[in-house]
């Protein structure tokens, strides 16, 4: 059973923050507080089910589940199955959606993150989910790094929550992306905006031109509600499911002129 905290939100001016300035207070015996933002994943993994009970007790995300039924559903138009698959978890986390996929059995789970506090926080509260857990910069791959993911063969490409808030940048989503199998599955999910043309921001143009080429095939496109913000209304985000039919080459990448 992990430890409860006492958390507080923040009463005023949230609904001026963006989506990765929000931030909660945590309280101790005393009463004094500590502001932490959502985003500060570093400072939240490192205290016992901090994340758990913010994210999915008090704001109800249910993107892990979401994502992973995405996945499902798209590989039932297949004669693949989950349970067959070799899953690369990328901004694998605390290993909240490891857990999930997990529930339906893969044969395989390899995770990926940037900080250490992430596989850190995975081996003390979900030790054994992850076959192997790596911290990595995907932007900065050396050649034994990526011949150690591609040791494993991974063939689906699963991301949860963590695109297009600086977390994951667009490179390195592309990055795992042609480290799956040329015909690999791909299932993850994007804040509502990011597909309407309006948002120039690197990530939604990555994955609007990533959609009408040739290198994806979506299967499945599903809005849902991520979870609730501070002020208690509902997020709204896509989950997309798909097959990759091609590596992207880097010229289709200096095309799209994302940002570092």
């Amino acid at each position: 059973m992990l430890k409860r905290y006492r958390i507080q939100f923040p009463q005023t001016d949230v609904g001026e923050l963006s989506q990765d300035e929000v931030y909660f207070y945590l309280l101790n015996g005393q009463g004094e507080k500590t502001k932490i933002r959502l985003h500060e994943y570093e400072r939240i993994y490192r205290i016992p089910g901090l994340y758990e009970q913010v994210v999915y007790d008090r704001l109800k995300c249910q993107s892990p589940s979401t994502v992973t039924d995405v996945l499902k559903y798209t590989l039932s138009q297949s004669d693949q199955r989950l349970n067959e698959l070799r899953v690369l978890d990328l901004g694998a986390g605390n290993g909240m959606a490891g857990e999930e996929l997990k529930k339906h059995g893969v044969s395989r789970l390899i995770g990926v993150d940037i900080i250490p506090e992430a596989r850190e926080a995975t081996e003390r509260d979900r030790p054994g989910i992850y076959d192997a857990y790596y911290v990595m910069d995907l932007c900065a791959l050396t050649s034994d790094e990526r011949e150690e993911i591609t040791s494993w063969s991974p063939e689906c490409l699963i991301s949860v929550a963590a695109l297009g808030f600086g977390d994951i940048p667009a490179q390195a989503f592309l990055e795992a992306f042609n480290l799956i199998a040329q015909h690999g599955w791909v299932s993850f999910n994007i804040k509502e905006t990011f597909l309407d043309r309006t948002d120039e921001s690197g990530f939604s143009t990555l994955i609007r031109e990533l959609i009408f080429s040739k290198y994806l095939d979506l299967y499945h496109l599903q809005r849902y509600r991520h979870r609730y913000s501070l002020e208690g209304e509902p997020l709204y985000y896509f989950a997309l499911g798909g097959k990759k039919t091609a590596h992207v080459p880097a010229p289709f990448i200096e095309s799209l002129q994302l940002p570092d």
